[in-house]
């Protein structure tokens, strides 16, 4: 599932392949951007920002898109099968003489101009991942809103941005929080102890192919375990804290894993 730390490698394999390079064809499959022709333009980079992704292209414009819950960009050799999916995913190609990056079920993708940039990604908090991270800033965020539960503030990215639905329910399990707990009634020591683990935990994960939240900076003092996640994706498993079986629920229409015992608050 694309969250900061994904969103972060596929920036760096799509600058990699097309970065200082000219493209020799553009294809962008949605209505409004069909006729846009970008072929003859260098790509300048490709960022990252939060879980957004920024394709700077000579001429001072950006292609920004957005993968969600199961949007990708594949990165090919010339020549070589596209793989990603069927042809009617396609909403994205651009190619240059030894690449081609094709971009699948991409549900945001838009031309503008490199100058308004901020239109598209200005809302953001600090990225947990990138330059402008201020942990005080994400700390005030999150708690800005006290009745709000802590699963829906993780997950506004205009408190702290790169957290998805796999680091909510890993955050708050390392917190011992119920997701549906009012951020307000989360101590100040536990919440900045949480934005400071979610920092941790994006950046240990940022290049690597198989996302954990188990390793060294959560252990604490806890036994090491071969499972890469605590709660997420195990529900009716046992706790590897306690052994009491991992629930699921709906939380804003994300499935939401906690372990009833470990994580105290409201049932649910």
């Amino acid at each position: 599932m694309p969250e900061g730390d994904t969103v972060l490698q596929t920036a760096k394999r799509l600058d990699a392949a097309l970065a200082g390079h000219v493209l020799i064809r553009s294809d962008l499959r949605v209505p409004r951007f069909a006729t846009a022709d970008l072929t003859g333009r260098a790509v300048l980079d490709v960022t990252a920002r939060g879980k957004h992704l920024l394709t700077r292209i000579e001429d001072g414009l950006t292609l920004h898109s957005h993968l969600r819950m199961d949007g990708s960009w594949r990165v090919y050799g010339a020549g070589e099968r596209w793989r990603g999916g069927p042809e009617h995913q396609i909403r994205a190609v651009l190619s240059t003489a030894e690449h081609t990056a094709v971009g699948y079920r991409l549900p945001v993708l838009e031309l503008l101009r490199t100058q308004d940039e901020e239109q598209a990604v200005g809302h953001l908090g600090p990225d947990l991942l990138g330059p402008d991270w201020e942990p005080h800033t994400a700390l005030r965020n999150l708690l800005s809103d006290p009745a709000r539960s802590l699963g829906e503030a993780l997950l506004d990215q205009r408190n702290l941005a790169g957290i998805g639905n796999v680091y909510k329910c890993e955050l708050c399990f390392l917190a011992r929080a119920t997701p549906w707990l009012p951020v307000g009634e989360l101590p100040v020591p536990t919440a900045g102890l949480l934005v400071t683990t979610a920092k941790q935990l994006l950046e240990a994960n940022r290049d690597r192919p198989t996302r954990t939240t188990t390793g060294p900076v959560a252990a604490r003092g806890r036994a090491p375990t071969r499972e890469l996640l605590f709660v997420y994706g195990r529900a009716h498993r046992p706790c590897l804290r306690c052994r009491t079986p991992i629930r699921k629920a709906d939380q804003a229409d994300r499935p939401t894993y906690w372990c009833p015992r470990c994580q105290s608050g409201p049932t649910r």
